[in-house]
């Protein structure tokens, strides 16, 4: 009894003493916990309060839907066998003079990459409205896909994709869909023309960029191409 009493006296006198200090120790400890709690691992989705956090922890406010982070975390934690320290998304809803294209550090929880990309010249002119998996469609893509290696071609430094829903993106390699630079992608060319230039069906970024975005992606990395398809929001299993 003498030393449960003993015991309880030194919490008093320590949270007199060093309450302020204790209370710091304590919120810090429980972040980490927290933050370490996130899902890393296939097929673990988070539950909604996580997806506010990585929301606002990658500070995507005013810059991407939240709707829309979440269809890519939600693919991103249930494809396997990929690499799992970048999410890479494209929001073909919004025009091609707005950045939208977005590299997320999923161990730093960082936006790290903020920028332009083109999309398809048959999908639409400022905005893509239409998207096809056929091959000479000329248009975007929709869906995620897999980086593959990088590689010396016909539009320079460029990156291969291979595409993983049928019947959405899953020709993407046959036709030759890749990421690749381009100075039609740069932000100069909107200030000329007003919108981005157009593509075969690449989703093709600022050609100033191209390098060190493909050498950041390759070999597995996760890219989630959106767009506002009825069809494909209702078939994908992997944005539920």
């Amino acid at each position: 009894m003498k030393k449960t009493f003993l015991f309880f006296l030194l919490i008093s006198v320590l949270n007199n003493v060093y309450g302020e200090d204790l209370q710091i120790q304590n919120n810090f400890n429980s972040e980490n916990l927290f933050i370490n709690s996130i899902p890393k691992s296939v097929g673990t989705s988070p539950n909604e309060s996580k997806y506010f956090f990585l929301y606002n922890t990658f500070d995507l406010k005013d810059k991407l839907d939240y709707r829309i982070f979440k269809m890519a975390l939600n693919g991103y934690y249930k494809i396997p066998d990929k690499k799992t320290d970048y999410l890479i998304i494209a929001d073909y809803s919004k025009l091609s003079s707005e950045k939208r294209f977005f590299i997320l550090n999923m161990e730093t929880l960082k936006l790290e990459e903020y920028t332009y990309v083109a999309h398809g010249k048959n999908s639409g002119a400022d905005l893509a409205v239409s998207f096809s998996n056929k091959l000479n469609s000329y248009k975007s893509s929709i869906g995620f896909y897999l980086t593959g290696k990088p590689y010396n071609g016909r539009y320079g430094y460029s990156l291969k994709l291979y595409g993983l829903e049928d019947g959405y993106n899953s020709n993407a390699f046959k036709r030759g869909v890749v990421i690749h630079g381009a100075s039609a992608s740069e932000p100069s060319y909107i200030e000329k023309f007003g919108f981005l230039g157009r593509t075969e069906g690449c989703p093709a970024v600022p050609k100033s960029m191209s390098k060190k975005i493909i050498d950041k992606i390759k070999n597995g990395s996760v890219l989630f191409i959106y767009g506002n398809d009825t069809k494909y929001l209702r078939d994908s299993k992997l944005i539920k």
